[in-house]
């Protein structure tokens, strides 16, 4: 039996959606100890995989999302949805679930 290619899944957020990628929490503290697991919370920062293309105002114009794909975001703690594709976890967020962009 001949073998398939894996596809690869894509996913394209429509209107004023987000797609990210949450950040890994820090394993060590200043102090240097180490958490396990169970202390981790998961973190309000995240990374943008793709950007829907905006909001459609009532005559028609598109105002396009104020992120872009690679940005470092933080986000409203309880938004989003948690979506898995090709065993990575993702969240897709509105817009106006994005607090912030983090610059360094």
């Amino acid at each position: 039996m001949a073998q398939q290619a894996e596809k690869k899944i894509t996913l394209k957020p429509l209107g004023n959606r987000v797609l990210v990628q949450r950040l890994e929490p820090q394993e060590t503290l200043k102090g240097g100890i180490i958490l396990p697991d169970s202390a981790k919370k998961k973190q309000e920062t995240a990374k943008v995989v793709a950007v829907g293309p905006g909001t459609k105002t009532d005559d028609g114009k598109v105002i396009p999302a104020p992120v872009k794909v690679g940005d470092i975001v933080l986000m409203d703690k309880y938004s989003g949805q948690e979506i898995t594709l090709d065993d990575e976890e993702y969240m897709i967020l509105k817009g106006d679930d994005i607090i912030a962009i983090i610059e360094e």
